[in-house]
Formats: C-alpha cells, sequence, structure tokens
C-alpha cells in the first residue's frame, strides 16, 4: 500500500511502536465513525454491495445506480472541516 501512496490510518494499541499523527491524521480518526456510517448505508440502505455480478457491466451499473441513490438522500452523514481548521490554527 506504501508503494502506492495509500497510508492507513488507526488507532496505536498497546502493543504498537508509538508514532505520531498529523492534526490532519488526527482530525480524520476522530471522523471514523462518519466514515463507516457512510459506507454502511451505501452497503445496506443503496445495496452497494453485491457480490454475485455476471458481468463487469452489472457490477457498474449496480454501483452507479447505489451512488445516484445516495447523492438523491435528502439526509446524509457530514464531516465538518470548520472543526478541523480551527483546531489546527490553534
Amino acid at each position: 500500500l506504501a508503494k502506492r501512496g495509500i497510508k492507513l490510518i488507526t488507532k496505536v494499541r498497546k502493543n504498537m511502536k508509538k508514532k505520531m499523527l498529523s492534526a490532519f491524521e488526527k482530525f480524520f480518526l476522530y471522523q471514523r465513525s462518519i466514515v463507516e456510517t457512510v459506507i454502511d448505508q451505501l452497503k445496506s440502505i443503496c445495496h452497494i454491495e453485491h457480490t454475485r455480478h455476471r458481468s463487469p457491466v452489472n457490477f457498474l451499473v449496480n454501483l452507479v445506480s447505489g451512488l445516484a441513490g445516495y447523492c438523491l438522500k435528502a439526509k446524509k452523514p457530514s464531516i465538518s472541516r470548520s472543526k478541523f481548521w480551527m483546531s489546527s490554527i490553534a
């Protein structure tokens, strides 16, 4: 994952080495529950998680229709960026 530029951000456990997180990483670590809620809604409400597609086209149609349904939802969970900007300035 590191070769592809992907960095996993996790809580530090007792048996892990201590490492410093940037303010950006700390902010998103605290917002983890909101991110998990969005992923859960995409899987359950919009029916995006389906493992038995018979063709790549059917997979893409299911994915796009689920994302379109999510976009049309009236109330979506969101992350307030103003909290992050205020905490990074202070």
